[in-house]
């Protein structure tokens, strides 16, 4: 299994790593870490070193109750950092975490690799076109209403059944326009309570059924620091957990925080299977 970022082929037969690289102010767990080049390109490199294939870089907070920012200020925060990126680590794969199709392009442009839409193309009727266009990798993630409203949308009669539904229509949607490259995520923690990101974390192999590479994206999230009684801060090893048990059921992809813990999960996962 195969996605090709850049003319390179990268085998997600072997799970790999995306580190995360907010650039907002109001992530729930970083935000407002980075607020300099010296900061983002030492994160970076330090993500690299520690062993990530990708790293994500976002710049629109998607949060629970986040506030909307216009694309004008999106692009003015992520569009220079990414031309930094690529211009420090010019062999870097960068995926853009966005819902714009105008985002997606001049990031394209500036030299990322592939698009990490929360909305598969259900917030910008011309992301799927334009995804098209740009014959990138696209990431397509569960999700409903916004980040300001999907709090109030986790109502489901058969959450893993209706996922694999919406899956299948997005996927045939990017088939029809040319989309070549598809990883889908199950959005832990969009339009989904506790339980429920739980029952999705335990039959996440359900999403295998479409033959495509299945990103899980817990890093600290509630589902983990709620459960135990903590915050955010406190919650990597509740993360690490989460992540041991998204392999196990066929993970390809983990977003994360913290790389180094997340590539040692990889590691002795594979020792412990194979």
């Amino acid at each position: 299994m195969t996605i090709n970022c850049k003319g390179s082929l990268i085998d997600l037969s072997t799970p790999k790593v995306m580190g995360i690289l907010n650039l907002t102010p109001d992530s729930f767990y970083d935000g407002g870490t980075y607020k300099n080049e010296t900061e983002i390109l030492k994160k970076t490199e330090k993500m690299l070193l520690e062993g990530a294939t990708f790293i994500d870089i976002g710049a629109y907070s998607s949060r629970p109750g986040a506030d909307h920012i216009t694309s004008q200020e999106e692009k003015k925060r992520i569009l220079p950092i990414v031309t930094l990126v690529c211009n420090e680590f010019p062999e870097i794969l960068i995926s853009i975490d966005t819902f714009r199709s105008e985002i997606a392009q001049v990031c394209i442009e500036a030299g990322a690799s592939l698009i990490n839409d929360i909305s598969a193309g259900s917030l910008d009727n011309t992301m799927i076109t334009m995804m098209g266009k740009l014959k990138v990798p696209y990431i397509m993630m569960h999700m409903r209403g916004t980040p300001k409203t999907m709090k109030s949308l986790d109502q489901y009669d058969n959450i893993t059944h209706e996922l694999n539904i919406y899956f299948a229509e997005k996927i045939a949607e990017a088939r029809k326009a040319g989309i070549n490259d598809i990883i889908i995520d199950p959005g832990f923690g969009f339009a989904k309570n506790t339980l429920q990101n739980f029952e999705l974390l335990k039959k996440l192999s359900l999403l295998k059924f479409h033959n495509l590479p299945v990103l899980a994206g817990v890093s600290r999230k509630s589902m983990i620091y709620k459960t135990l009684d903590t915050s955010p801060s406190k919650a990597l090893n509740g993360t690490t957990c989460l992540n041991t048990i998204a392999l196990l059921n066929g993970a390809s992809i983990l977003r994360v925080h913290d790389v180094k813990e997340a590539v040692e999960c990889v590691t002795l996962v594979a020792a412990a299977c194979n």
